[in-house]
């Protein structure tokens, strides 16, 4: 089974920095986005930011301008350079990859999830 491997979490201050990586265990073909979702306690898991593989990205009204993310859908990485952290940036954050393809009539998709990793703000 794909693992998504999520590092790079930990512990900072308000106003830092964090850079988040991701790798996948195995292959993954027909990479379609990549991206990082993120929980934090009480609330529902949302959207951070995510990039395709036309070199479209999409962030949070809440990251734009701070958070920048890159991918490689041939290596099947993906990082989330986070900056000016927030307190409100408290969250698990999800690693994320969709991947799209077509055989005749059928379409195959599948969605990867990485376990998560822990990212706080605070003094």
């Amino acid at each position: 089974q794909v693992q998504l491997v999520e590092t790079g979490g930990g512990l900072v201050q308000p106003g830092g920095s964090l850079r988040l990586s991701c790798a996948a265990s195995e292959k993954i073909y027909y990479i379609n986005t990549m991206g990082w979702y993120r929980q934090a306690p009480g609330k529902d898991r949302e959207l951070v930011a995510t990039t395709s593989t036309s070199g479209s990205t999409n962030y949070a009204d809440s990251v734009k301008g701070r958070f920048t993310v890159s991918g490689d859908s041939a290596k099947n990485t993906v990082d989330l350079q986070m900056n000016a952290l927030k307190s409100d940036d408290t969250a698990v954050y999800f690693c994320y990859m969709y991947s799209s393809s077509r055989k005749g009539w059928d379409r195959y998709t599948k969605e990867y999830w990485g376990q998560g990793t822990q990212v706080t703000v605070s003094s």
